[in-house]
């Protein structure tokens, strides 16, 4: 059964985003009332509850097959990890920008509209007349609160920068599980590519927006990754040690890991239609537009993956430590991202509306990326012994 999931996960994927997307529309009502159960950090859904269950049980399984013996062995490499935080915080934030800013405010600016506009929230603390410009946007009155008028095009910029940002933390288990990868190198990529967020994301995001230093959503980031990473991890390796004493390693590999082996996949099935469930109003109502903004998300990911891919190469990764090294720096945590757009710029702004577009793209593009590293193994060295 396991085999037939992973072997056609692909049309998987897509029967689960139209069935979210349908669902979205058949029952409007349910998809608003789950996505209401959320935490919540200054007005914006940081941690979706509904979602959240998902993503446990979609990396619980993966998290109880690690071995932490490897992942202390993996954090003594340095390589894999000084590549990974090479991409993520030198390359990937500062092409996004640069191909972001080709595609929508040259190539598609016509598409987009030339004078078109977006209303976003007024930055945290400013309180600015009617009339005065700030930065590419001029304050106006729109019932009665004071927004900021921006050029449609650079509205849809911010989202993007939001999101390359924001590299996985959480889901790139799954796409390494999926490709073969390491387990204790992927772990401990996450954990150090998690505090590294805290400290980077809110720099590297104000610097690139250029609207002011853009405020650290630290509760949001904590309450993100300590749901979404700390509790699965915490709840494997409490259960790994407490099962292997109980009943012994040989029970735990033959019986116990055999029960799970569908979880994750099911889990990740179950996330998609979920999420569009949620989504799917926003993107079909805006079909055009989406497809203008995941025309450079989806160059940006897979220039990534190609730059870290190959770099791991040229550093004679093992195909084990590669796979990973590469698909965290292609992957997005879109869940942040959307969160960071919402504070900043408001539920509807295009901002918002372009890290969702984040979530279309990710999981179709990361399995396409996951089927090339299974292809292509025979680049590198041998793996070394599982």
């Amino acid at each position: 059964m396991t085999n037939v999931f992973e072997r056609y996960l692909t049309l998987w994927v897509a029967l689960c985003i139209v069935g979210g997307i349908t669902l979205g529309k058949v029952a409007p009502g349910l998809a608003r009332t789950l996505d209401g159960f959320s935490i919540s950090v200054n007005g914006a859904p940081v941690v979706s509850i509904p979602i959240a269950i998902c993503l446990f049980f979609m990396m619980y399984p993966i998290m109880v097959k690690i071995d932490f013996a490897e992942v202390i062995k993996a954090g003594k490499s340095a390589k894999p990890v000084g590549l990974t935080l090479f991409i993520n915080w030198a390359v990937k934030p500062f092409t996004m920008y640069g191909i972001a800013l080709l595609f929508l405010g040259v190539l598609f600016r016509g598409f987009i509209g030339p004078d078109a506009v977006d209303l976003v929230k007024m930055p945290f603390g400013l309180d600015l007349p009617l009339g005065a410009a700030h930065g590419a946007g001029t304050v106006v009155l729109h019932d009665g609160v004071k927004m900021l008028e921006v050029p449609l095009w650079r509205s849809y910029l911010a989202g993007a920068i939001l999101l390359g940002v924001a590299p996985c933390t959480a889901m790139v288990l799954v796409w390494g599980y999926l490709a073969r990868g390491n387990a204790g190198h992927t772990l401990v990529m996450v954990a150090i590519n998690s505090l590294a967020m805290l400290a980077l994301y809110g720099v590297l995001g104000g610097f690139l927006l250029g609207v002011g230093r853009l405020p650290v959503p630290w509760e949001a980031l904590l309450i993100s990754i300590g749901a979404y990473v700390a509790v699965p991890l915490a709840a494997g390796y409490f259960t790994r040690k407490w099962i292997i004493k109980a009943r012994g390693p040989v029970w735990f590999r033959e019986r116990f890991l055999h029960v799970l082996t569908p979880v994750t996949i099911g889990a990740l099935l179950t996330t998609l239609v979920l999420l569009f469930s949620f989504k799917g109003d926003v993107i079909l109502a805006n079909p055009l537009t989406i497809v203008w903004i995941a025309i450079p998300l989806f160059l940006q990911t897979t220039l990534i993956f190609g730059l870290g891919y190959g770099l791991a190469r040229l550093m004679k990764l093992s195909y084990e430590d590669a796979a990973p090294t590469a698909l965290i720096g292609a992957s997005n945590h879109f869940e942040v991202a959307i969160a960071t757009a919402v504070m900043l710029f408001g539920l509807s702004s295009g901002a918002a509306l372009a890290t969702v577009v984040g979530v279309l793209i990710e999981v179709p593009v990361m399995l396409l990326l996951v089927k090339i590293c299974l292809r292509t193994q025979h680049w590198f060295s041998a793996p070394a012994p599982r």
